[in-house]
């Protein structure tokens, strides 16, 4: 009895050592968190499950492979690892993480050391409408020390040659502009335009910088990891050397707070930074703030110097995201929409042509990032739309101006619309011969994207220069549009499908888009004539008319997502009928974790479940959220939102996981149902 009643305690005490321990998630745990995330290029995120044990865990660059990015603080000489220390130096100890948060902007870890707290604030601007803003190349770290115990405080941090892509052959150099100290590093011989297996940019530099916060010092030097750290670690300082780049090589920022027990914060801006950019059809683009600092060390001394500003209206934006989402459907929709939006706007680049560093030519470029790399892919900017809609308008018209561009060129002869303008990213050098093609689908995203812009902004301009364009594609359409020839759709892993159901709908409501932006009924006639044929006469829905097919008269059912802007737009192509025999059939397939695309399938998709959730009743609504909810939450996954996952278990993956994709930008869909509410909401 003693024994047992021993074996009771222990256990007790077990669990309450795991209570103190246990970290406050906050509004749950993802299955990434966003670090520095504001391009392509600039994509850093640590998986959810590695931060229980942030003070040894790497950052990550989008695609998975590790990043050195360090912070190791001392408190009355006593040095702790609050992140990224993988082999820590002798001396050191680890940091314990007792809360992680995640905003719209922001990602913040609160790690205890001795007797301080930390707080590691990292911080991605997004800022809708400032151009300069947010086509700064940088990202913020904030370190916090919380008021305390009148203990001496130092923090340090580093970063190495692995942001350069090419960590076995980079150099790097230091430099000062006013109290801002800046470290650039940059693989040496790569060619511009070029990339690492690991689709990280080989050309431009990795930028690392600070400055003496109020009331501190800073020191820097560069040189081996272990003696730079192990300088800082007995020494509270770094002594100022700048060494030749070595393979094991670190750049390193000491801040010395003194003895101190108020609260203090030191603040690191971490970015990418190239010239050249974008090769847009030969000539070269570069980022829109370069029209107002076109050198790296004022660009990032001006990050700095924005930093307050930009930390208000960061604040502002994740009430707005909020308060969004928990009035269209909850808390638990609003943390999907949190999660969503630095991933969104981290695929893009905001550019200016290189040479004249022209702001009236900007434009903006997006990377179908992990599926295939593709530029400017018309099915990737479509799902992005919703929160365009919602906050930067604009962003549809500088996307697709690139586009309209290259469909203007005497070289490009199809009479529908391009599926992308290259095949790697940044090479907007044209779409290839043997690249894919979606006639139906891009042509009809296309007049959806360019009514989306007039609708949320009221210009006309972006119609008006590129009508002949547009009438081309809409009698594109008109031609081919009710029984589509076989051919690929948005979801094109499913392969050339003929008379396939959802492109049949896309081109009808295409037409009503069409009708309404040009204000010319019989395209909207036509529209309604092929609704009524596609589900009241049943050709592409089953016998009973309760679901929509695949394809004509050919099972499986397929969850049908291109009707969203005949209900966003208030078109009235299909019948309300459509809409309430789909809100209640789709939640009769419902597998363990979700609805899949189609019924011979077991992965879904999370772009077009968001665009669903939209088009449904309430009980449906409530099966698409939940489930969105449940796989961003439950644990199984490290991959920065994928929007492709498993809902039932397979012998590729099980039910929960995540599939093939990664860190795609085309997350603005899950903003959909927030878009019926109104456009432009931003100021």
């Amino acid at each position: 009895m003693l024994s047992r009643a021993v074996g009771a305690i222990c256990l007790v005490i077990l669990s309450l050592v795991s209570i103190s321990h246990a970290i406050k998630y906050s509004p749950l745990k993802p299955p990434s968190y966003p670090l520095a995330v504001r391009s392509p290029y600039l994509s850093t995120w640590i998986p959810g499950n590695d931060v229980a044990s942030l003070p040894s865990n790497n950052a990550q660059f989008w695609s998975g492979n590790k990043l050195v990015w360090s912070v190791i603080a001392r408190v009355d000489d006593t040095a702790y690892n609050l992140f990224g220390v993988a082999s820590p130096n002798d001396g050191t100890k680890s940091g314990t993480v007792t809360a992680a948060t995640y905003t719209s902007t922001h990602s913040t870890f609160t790690v205890k050391a001795g007797s301080r707290e930390f707080t590691l604030d990292f911080f991605s601007p997004v800022s809708p409408k400032d151009y300069l803003r947010q086509s700064l190349p940088f990202s913020y770290l904030t370190v916090t020390v919380a008021a305390g115990d009148s203990s001496s405080v130092q923090i340090y941090s580093d970063i190495d040659s692995t942001w350069t892509g090419q960590p076995g052959n980079s150099d790097w150099s230091f430099s000062t502009s006013g109290s801002t100290s800046i470290f650039q590093l940059h693989a040496v011989g790569a060619a511009t335009y070029s990339q690492s297996k690991d689709e990280q940019a080989l050309w431009g530099n990795a930028v690392y910088a600070s400055r003496a916060s109020d009331g501190g010092s800073l020191s820097t030097a560069s040189g081996s990891l272990t003696s730079i750290r192990d300088s800082f670690i007995k020494n509270g300082k770094l002594s100022g050397k700048h060494a030749d780049w070595k393979s094991d090589g670190v750049v390193g920022f000491a801040h010395d707070l003194g003895t101190t027990k108020d609260e203090s914060a030191v603040t690191f801006a971490i970015g990418h930074v190239r010239e050249e950019s974008i090769d847009f059809l030969g000539e070269a683009q570069t980022g829109y703030f370069r029209s107002k600092y076109a050198k790296v060390d004022a660009a990032v001394t001006h990050f700095l110097d924005d930093y307050s500003a930009a930390k208000a209206e960061s604040t502002k934006l994740d009430k707005l995201i909020q308060d969004l989402g928990v009035s269209s459907y909850g808390s638990n929709y609003s943390d999907i929409l949190a999660l969503s939006v630095r991933q969104v706007y981290g695929g893009i680049e905001i550019t200016i042509p290189n040479d004249s560093l022209d702001t009236g030519k900007a434009r903006a470029f997006i990377k179908e990032i992990s599926s295939d790399g593709n530029i400017n892919t018309v099915d990737v900017i479509y799902p992005s739309f919703p929160l365009f809609y919602i906050l930067s308008p604009e962003y549809i018209k500088l996307l697709l101006t690139p586009v309209f561009e290259y469909q203007a060129l005497d070289s490009y002869t199809k009479p529908y619309a391009v599926h992308e303008l290259g095949a790697n990213y940044p090479n907007a050098t044209g779409h290839p011969a043997d690249g894919e093609e979606m006639p139906i689908e891009e042509s009809g995203n296309l007049i959806y994207l360019v009514y989306a812009y007039q609708k949320a902004t009221g210009k006309t301009d972006l119609a008006s220069k590129w009508s002949a364009q547009l009438k081309q594609y809409a009698d594109y359409l008109h031609a081919n549009g009710l029984y589509p020839a076989s051919q690929l759709s948005l979801n094109d892993a499913l392969g050339e499908l003929g008379n396939q159901t959802n492109l049949a709908v896309k081109a009808a409501v295409g037409l009503a888009t069409y009708g309404a932006l040009v204000d010319q009924k019989n395209y909207t006639t036509v529209a309604q004539e092929w609704g009524k044929k596609i589900w009241t006469d049943k050709l592409g829905t089953d016998k009973d008319g309760t679901r929509f097919l695949i394809q004509y008269d050919k099972a499986p059912w397929f969850l049908v997502f291109n009707h969203y802007p005949d209900l966003l737009f208030k078109l009235n192509i299909l019948p309300d009928e459509a809409y309430k025999a789909t809100s209640k059939f789709y939640p009769t397939v419902r597998e363990p974790d979700g609805i899949a695309l189609d019924g011979d399938i077991g992965w879904g998709q999370t772009n077009w479940q968001a665009f669903v959730a939209a088009t449904v009743g309430d009980d449906a609504r409530e099966v698409f959220i939940s489930d969105l909810h449940a796989y961003i939450s439950n644990g199984l996954n490290g991959a920065p939102f994928s929007d492709r996952y498993w809902v039932k278990d397979s012998k590729q993956g099980s039910a929960g996981e995540s599939f093939a994709f990664r860190a795609r930008p085309t997350l603005g869909s899950h903003f959909a149902l927030a878009a019926l509410a109104g456009a432009n909401v931003w100021s």
